[in-house]
């Protein structure tokens, strides 16, 4: 008698949307255009936007029945995956982001290793690009282990249990478990979530065969804004878990620490105030931003920095903005918390 081959599992694809116009059609796109043959879904978590991205999904809404929208006055990412997960009806659960978008075998998969693995999550490499010359600059970034630290969804790491995933295909029991995301966590969320995950004896799964595009911030203001939140809420994930963090986390404001103190050390010396052997042993301050700027150099002018000189300039100049804005806003959420501190780069003010 011939085994019977199981249906495909369904899937609800969850997405938190703001202020999105330029991005989100696209990534819906690529979410209904998966060469999956099981069930599908999309939940959009519709936060209150004021360029056009609103009425953008309402078209779509209509063009599309699985398409289906819920609304996040609250704005807050955490806030509204868990408004989207509580309103989708499938046992698997793709998060989106706005700012990407999956290739079309992506969600097969991606089931695919959940299966394999019995891994509750599982995630792939992001892989970062850009339409301009400052977006692409910054992507680079982001895809340089120099840029973000190294973090597995960066690439480079091979296929296995991992800390954390990038945007993530998770067991929809699994999230019920550990409670869904922490709303009180507007940044730094998804780590949050996967250290629950693994502390109720599940694993979490990298799969670099899994990649996904993603648009990073157009201008240095939006940059400068989302990674000083981003360093604001790991500041207050420190505080929260002071034990778990890996070292990668405490670079950026390390050096900022020494640039702080350096320019310190430099205005004692320079009018007196510190001479003599104390005034040496404190140049030892130092050697931390000049060998940060040595290897800044050695990276961003090399064919690492991309093709031309103007793009190895952008880059130069790129890579200290994400650096010292993450580092300068680590240590205000480590010394009074993140508080109500949101990523003002999403809300278009």
């Amino acid at each position: 008698m011939p085994h019977e081959v199981p249906s495909p599992l369904g899937v609800s694809y969850v997405i938190p949307v703001l202020n999105e116009v330029a991005y989100i059609e696209t990534a819906i796109r690529t979410v209904l255009e998966q060469d999956y043959s099981g069930p599908t879904e999309l939940i959009l978590a519709l936060g209150p936007s004021s360029d056009g991205t609103t009425e953008l999904i309402e078209r779509l809404a209509q063009e599309d029945d699985r398409i289906h929208v819920v609304f996040n006055p609250a704005t807050d990412i955490p806030v509204g995956l868990n408004l989207a997960i509580r309103a989708s009806s499938h046992p698997v659960i793709v998060r989106v982001d706005a700012h990407s978008e999956l290739d079309p075998s992506y969600t097969r998969r991606a089931i695919e290793t959940l299966v394999r693995t019995g891994a509750a999550n599982v995630g792939g490499v992001m892989k970062a690009r850009g339409k301009t010359p400052f977006q692409s600059a910054v992507a680079r970034a982001y895809n340089s282990r120099f840029g973000l630290g190294g973090g597995s969804y960066h690439g480079g790491a091979e296929e296995g249990p991992a800390e954390s995933a990038y945007l993530g295909v998770l067991r929809r029991e699994v999230l019920d478990e550990v409670k869904l995301f922490d709303e009180s966590v507007r940044r730094g969320e998804d780590w949050e979530l996967n250290l629950r995950i693994r502390n109720a004896g599940h694993s979490v799964w990298f799969d670099p065969s899994l990649e996904v595009t993603y648009w990073p911030r157009e201008s240095w203001p939006k940059l400068v804004r989302q990674f000083a939140a981003t360093g604001i809420w790991r500041g207050e994930l420190v505080r929260r878990y002071p034990a778990r963090n890996p070292w990668r986390f405490f670079a950026p404001p390390v050096l900022v620490a020494t640039i702080a103190l350096s320019i310190v050390a430099l205005a004692l010396q320079l009018t007196g105030v510190l001479r003599g052997w104390p005034s040496a042993v404190l140049s030892l301050i130092y050697l931390g931003p000049a060998a940060y700027l040595v290897l800044l150099v050695l990276i961003c002018f090399s064919r690492a920095g991309g093709p031309g000189f103007s793009d190895r300039w952008r880059f130069f100049l790129v890579l200290p903005t994400m650096h010292l804005s993450w580092g300068v806003g680590f240590i205000v959420g480590l010394v009074r918390g993140a508080r109500d501190t949101v990523d003002t780069s999403r809300t278009g003010i």
